[in-house]
């Protein structure tokens, strides 16, 4: 039998890459942590882990393993759930940007609900200065927004950081056009200002074609061949080709995501939520773009 302990140990170092964070996370000695791979290792009889500089990366039956672990740990969990008579309850109020919805509501509500069934979550998409607004006025619980520094927004904690790229049709040369076309957000948009400033810096010719605070209608802009866009990393979508500096698009800065509460309401049931959803831009994967 596996011990679902050291799963847990397991998933833990995978998801941290540190057997100090994970000790941590797990709330057990270093020492007790190595133990516990070893007896796991010994179990499974290969290696999990290999040592990369500060690091611990995955083997290659680590990976297969995580997997598993993974789906071992959530069923043992909702098994838990199930039966227990003080599990969470009553509504927690979510805002998100649209974009984010998109990408990141449906891996965050399905682990949320799985582990509190008779919680309620209500969502509500607007753009990241409304939901600040919102909180601040006690209207939403929790928020994840687009985290400016220079916003001067206070109470907002960086849970994800990535690159912000230029994006065109895989499938059309809108780059090579003059001026520029551009599909982005509405004038307060951070990276519509991003682009833009990018752009001016280089003296480069452009327009704004498109402006939607709605994702899917910038992106059917783009994906249509009539204008360039900027996007975070792991909102890439197939059919799009990413512009690189080589091609003469200047560095943009990163896309950072945070998470904004609110002191009006302060629950267990919103703590849960807040911690899904760290769990979930943290191990969220970067899809592909065709090109």
């Amino acid at each position: 039998m596996l011990d679902l302990d050291q799963l847990r140990t397991f998933v833990a170092i995978a998801e941290s890459g540190s057997f100090t964070k994970a000790a941590d996370n797990v709330h057990k000695t270093q020492s007790a942590v190595s133990m516990q791979m070893r007896r796991l290792e010994e179990r499974i009889g290969k290696p999990l882990f290999v040592r990369v500089g500060r690091q611990s990366r995955l083997t290659e039956h680590g990976e297969r393993l995580l997997h598993y672990a993974r789906r071992l740990v959530q069923l043992n969990d909702e098994t838990l759930a199930a039966f227990d008579d003080t599990e969470l309850a009553g509504l927690v109020r979510l805002g998100t940007p649209d974009d984010y919805a998109d990408r990141f509501l449906p891996e965050i509500l399905a682990r949320f609900s799985r582990s509190n069934p008779k919680a309620e979550v209500s969502v509500v998409c607007a753009p990241t200065p409304n939901l600040a607004d919102m909180i601040a006025e006690g209207e939403l619980d929790v928020a994840i927004i687009t985290h400016v520094q220079k916003r001067g927004r206070k109470n907002v904690d960086l849970v994800r950081r990535e690159p912000l790229l230029w994006v065109v049709s895989a499938r059309h040369a809108v780059e090579n056009e003059s001026p520029l076309p551009l599909a982005l957000g509405r004038a307060t948009c951070d990276w519509r200002r991003a682009a833009i400033n990018a752009l001016s810096d280089q003296m480069r010719e452009h327009r704004l074609l498109y402006s939607s605070w709605n994702s899917t209608a910038v992106g059917a802009a783009v994906l249509a061949g009539l204008a360039i866009s900027v996007l975070p990393e792991s909102a890439l979508r197939s059919g799009m080709r990413v512009l690189t500096e080589a091609e003469g698009f200047p560095k943009l800065p990163d896309c950072e995501i945070g998470i904004m509460r609110s002191w009006h309401n302060n629950s267990r049931v919103t703590d849960a939520l807040v911690e899904h959803i760290v769990s979930s831009l943290d191990n969220l994967s970067v899809p592909l773009a065709a090109e």
